[in-house]
């Protein structure tokens, strides 16, 4: 006996979504740290300001910058100048800069400042409304 298959064809409709909403909480978290340049930090070929050197924004000696993470960001600021990225090198035990003298000299103020952006939260707030398909079979 033959196998008899039947055959449809059919069309559907994409489903369609509507409304919803997503609300993202942001709360950057700034840190800022200052030094003033020493002559011992003025190097051949770069600055670097050992951790030691700077106070926090309550004027507290610090003994480490902190490591930073794919969330944060920083700007360095030569006598209150922003500074490009690029010139500067910030790990947790010095600041690096690309600079000397005579563009840089003993007294000089540095300021570092750290923004992270790791306290993100995003919820659901409004579920969208998706529609079904609707599914025509036409023979």
């Amino acid at each position: 006996m033959a196998v008899i298959k039947p055959v449809f064809t059919a069309t559907a409709s994409a489903p369609v979504a509507s409304g919803g909403a997503v609300t993202t909480t942001l709360n950057p978290d700034t840190t800022r740290y200052f030094a003033t340049l020493t002559a011992g930090m003025l190097g051949a070929t770069n600055t670097t300001i050992p951790a030691g050197s700077f106070v926090d924004d309550s004027d507290t000696a610090i003994t480490a910058l902190p490591a930073l993470t794919a969330n944060d960001y920083f700007n360095v600021y030569i006598n209150g100048v922003l500074q490009q990225q690029s010139l500067s090198t910030l790990a947790t035990d010095s600041l690096v800069l690309g600079a000397t003298t005579p563009d840089l000299s003993a007294g000089t103020p540095i300021q570092l400042e750290i923004v992270s952006f790791a306290n993100v939260s995003s919820t659901l707030s409004t579920p969208p409304n998706i529609s079904a398909p609707v599914i025509t079979i036409t023979s």
